[in-house]
């Protein structure tokens, strides 16, 4: 849980506007009961049967998370996949390369089941 608090101290000092936790479903109340605490905005989403990911930051960001709907990270368009990785602060130009490798891989699959 230590990341978890630097994570928060991150956002509380501007270095991050959205973070993606993942952590043992163990912990829900635990990170639920202080991001309510600390009036951080946060989703969750079960990740697998034994974890979840909290996304929390800016009411701005999780309202885009919100927006995309899908619990589940695997299912995000190569679009969505690069604004998640933008929002969370990746280096641009490497989320530019890996947008443009998962766009060819799709175009692959498209043309395949064409």
């Amino acid at each position: 849980m230590e990341i978890f608090y630097h994570h928060i101290y991150e956002y509380q000092k501007g270095v991050r506007n959205l973070i993606l936790h993942s952590t043992s479903r163990e912990n829900l109340n635990l990170v639920r009961n202080k991001l309510t605490a600390e009036k951080i905005a946060f989703l969750i989403y079960p990740l697998g049967k034994e974890k979840i990911n909290i996304f929390f930051g800016d009411p701005e960001c999780i309202a885009v998370i919100k927006k995309i709907g899908k619990i589940s990270l695997t299912d995000y368009t190569p679009e969505e996949d690069f604004i998640l990785g933008i929002m969370l602060g990746y280096d641009r130009r490497k989320q530019c390369s890996r947008y443009l490798q998962m766009k060819q891989e799709h175009k692959k699959v498209s043309v395949h089941t064409a």
